[in-house]
């Protein structure tokens, strides 16, 4: 993984703390300029990224995708956000499913609990709190961009494997993990 230089986006002038759908018409906005798109740099090799001013002290992130690149399962903890697709394809597999928060090293899912969404270019969604999922670009050609905004900024990142049905709590990441 790369890091680039840190340009910034529109910010919001609001007083309080921005909502998921806040964050969603934030990185609309942000990923409608094209010219921040298109000065990301692109590894063939790894994801890249660079960090963004987001609306009210939110976290906000400008992301590559290479061809065949994803997240793993993963979780943002307390923290509510948006994504959209600046360019490019991405697939959102997600779980419509209650977790614990804590205290919890395997569970087993229920068989309706998977939903899987295609983010086209232009195309983006809210979460909550606790939510579980991971993004690919499963592209063999195209790299995708997209525009992330997290709020309050990420106090962690639960990262899970799964295996058919089961889930398993396999780390946890802090901020500072990430410096």
């Amino acid at each position: 993984m790369s890091v680039a230089p840190s340009p910034t986006a529109p910010s919001s002038a609001r007083s309080s703390a921005p909502t998921a759908a806040d964050l969603l018409a934030f990185v609309r906005r942000t990923a409608a300029d094209s010219e921040l798109i298109a000065s990301l740099p692109l590894d063939p090799e790894g994801r890249t990224w660079v960090r963004l001013e987001g609306p009210g002290g939110s976290e906000a992130w400008l992301i590559g995708w290479p061809p065949g690149t994803g997240t793993g399962w993963h979780d943002h903890a307390e923290s509510v956000g948006a994504f959209l697709s600046a360019a490019g394809t991405l697939k959102e597999n997600s779980l419509a499913a209650r977790l614990p928060t804590d205290g919890w090293k395997t569970l087993e899912l229920s068989d309706d609990v998977d939903r899987e969404r295609e983010l086209m270019p232009g195309e983006g969604r809210a979460f909550g709190r606790n939510h579980v999922h991971e993004v690919l670009n499963e592209s063999s050609t195209e790299h995708a961009v997209s525009v992330h905004a997290y709020y309050p900024p990420l106090p962690r990142i639960r990262r899970y494997s799964r295996t058919g049905d089961v889930l398993r709590l396999e780390s946890v990441e802090r901020p500072e993990d990430w410096q």
